[in-house]
């Protein structure tokens, strides 16, 4: 999917801390697990998502990491979490602290003016 026409009503900045039993892990360990336990499985199930891992631990002593999720529609970020709720991502691997779900721009889409909040230099 390109950038150009991936449109997404939903973003969800999901919130996590890694656990212990993920940093026990090397390097090599977690790309493996990542790759071989997570992934699939989100590609099995879904359809019309994307991500972006942002590493924040140096930041930040609650959150470790925000995983941004952009979906096509609400079920497809259903599907989402319900796939990753069936990986050891989570609740072991990493504790999902929160989870914030929006709609960049709604209040333009919805009263029909320009995203004048989206700010750009």
């Amino acid at each position: 999917m390109s950038d150009e026409t991936f449109r997404t009503p939903v973003t969800a900045f999901m919130l996590v801390k890694t656990t212990p039993e993920w940093l026990a892990k090397t390097v090599e360990e977690r790309v493996h697990a990542l790759t071989t336990e997570v992934v699939p499985v989100i590609e099995a199930r879904t359809t019309g998502v994307r991500s972006r891992f942002y590493d924040t631990e140096f930041y930040s002593a609650r959150v470790t990491d925000v995983w941004v999720w952009e979906a096509e529609d609400h079920h497809a970020y259903q599907l989402l979490v319900d796939a990753l709720r069936e990986t050891p991502f989570w609740d072991r691997y990493f504790e999902v602290v929160d989870l914030l779900v929006g709609t960049e721009n709604g209040y333009a889409r919805t009263y029909g003016v320009d995203a004048v909040t989206t700010v750009s230099t």
